[in-house]
């Protein structure tokens, strides 16, 4: 089972990625900050809406040395054709995993059962491949690019700042929360 501070399972793919098909592995990000973005389907409705909100977000995630792995369990070779069919899709920058034999998405405990897709998870995953988020949505559920920006930027500050808590919408520059007895009962 997939749980908060775990190491993340390990993986190798092929994918593409910036026109071209290439062999993909958790390994190959060690020392930055990786968000899986598990959707269900291609040529799909919500999909690319999501994976578009992703794209437009993509160059400020990179900024933060945070890398964006998209994966369902259609292949490499669908992506591309997505990628080259669809005006949304065609803006991702980021690599598009194959999951076909489901290896990761049983990995991440995000398939669903007797349906061979994956749920609409987000899974973000630290330097030390540590997961350290972990989000599951119901199919009409689009997910929000700009929330999981704040999200990992809470996870940066947290990371550097260890004596620290982010409270609730906890924006970048805000107050933080220094966790002790001197707060029990007062907040």
């Amino acid at each position: 089972m997939v749980k908060l501070n775990i190491d993340a399972p390990t993986f190798k793919t092929e994918a593409y990625h910036n026109g071209e098909f290439r062999t993909v592995s958790l390994d190959d990000y060690k020392g930055k900050f990786v968000v899986l973005f598990f959707y269900p389907a291609d040529f799909t409705f919500v999909c690319p809406t999501e994976l578009e909100d992703m794209a437009n977000n993509y160059e400020e995630l990179q900024k933060m040395n945070v890398e964006v792995l998209s994966v369902s369990t259609d292949t490499h070779f669908v992506h591309a054709a997505w990628h080259n069919e669809s005006p949304m899709i065609g803006k991702i920058n980021f690599p598009m995993l194959g999951d076909a034999n489901h290896e990761i998405s049983t990995a991440y405990d995000v398939l669903r059962d007797g349906q061979g897709v994956a749920d609409r998870a987000t899974i973000v995953i630290d330097p030390d491949q540590k997961i350290k988020a972990i989000e599951i949505t119901d199919e009409p559920i689009g997910r929000n690019a700009t929330e999981l920006l704040r999200k990992l930027k809470a996870l940066i500050f947290a990371r550097s700042n260890p004596s620290l808590a982010c409270p609730a919408k906890w924006e970048e520059g805000k107050d933080t929360l220094k966790p002790g007895l001197d707060l029990v009962g007062k907040l």
